[in-house]
């Protein structure tokens, strides 16, 4: 299947028989806003109620920038390295083109740009979870937890929504077009390159910013386009 003919295609990839299933991997980014502006709301003010009048309050912007810049590493990383994973197995192949391939295969289908809460609810808990046992157990700073979730939480909608606005947004100049412009040639060829969304640091910081052409990339071994031809329905 080629880009151009995935981008059209119409309706979108089937990915289950089961239409119970299937409903379930659409979703639309005002679902996603639905769930975690207030998971985000939540936490803020928890962080809010609990500062204590007479001490330092600078703590709960701090944390909410921490939250939002480990979230774009998280971001980039879980790109990389998860949802760019190569298997081998056919079943693991067909796990890995549910999770992030149908995208490529398919990149303008509006239902499937954001992250199903299926998806997003288990990855979340762990990131609460831990986030616990090494700020609050681990570090014994539990006023830093609820603004770091803050940003963390708030950091996820932005990347999702910005990555909804990237296929779908008309811009032609400015700060978004050449973040568009960078994500969109992540879906060309060089898919093994340009793995930042919402923010391009860690391309820069991880040599994933190209400095050549594509093919150029190719033919020095850099990397490979993945094959994101779609399966059978599960």
């Amino acid at each position: 299947m080629t880009q151009q003919s995935a981008v059209r295609q119409d309706p979108p990839i089937r990915l289950f028989k089961s239409d119970f299933l299937e409903f379930f991997s659409h979703i639309s980014p005002l679902a996603v806003a639905a769930i975690w502006a207030p998971v985000s709301v939540f936490f803020l003010g928890r962080a809010v109620l609990a500062w204590q009048p007479g001490t330092s309050w600078l703590h709960i912007p701090a944390g909410i920038f921490l939250g939002w810049f480990v979230w774009t590493f998280v971001e980039y990383t879980l790109h990389r390295f998860l949802f760019h994973y190569h298997p081998r197995t056919e079943r693991l192949k067909r796990m890995f083109f549910m999770m992030h391939g149908v995208h490529h295969a398919q990149p303008m289908c509006r239902t499937r740009l954001v992250m199903p809460p299926a998806l997003s609810v288990p990855m979340s808990s762990v990131f609460f979870v831990g986030g616990y046992a090494l700020i609050v157990v681990g570090l014994g700073v539990p006023q830093w937890f609820d603004p770091v979730m803050v940003g963390l939480v708030a950091g996820y909608l932005i990347y999702d929504l910005t990555h909804y606005q990237i296929h779908h947004a008309n811009v032609t100049s400015g700060w978004f077009f050449k973040l568009r412009k960078h994500h969109l040639r992540h879906h060309g060829a060089c898919d093994f390159m340009r793995f930042g969304v919402s923010t391009t640091i860690w391309d820069h910081v991880f040599g994933t910013m190209p400095k050549a052409p594509c093919q150029e990339l190719i033919n020095r071994g850099s990397g490979k386009p993945a094959d994101w031809e779609p399966p059978a329905p599960a």
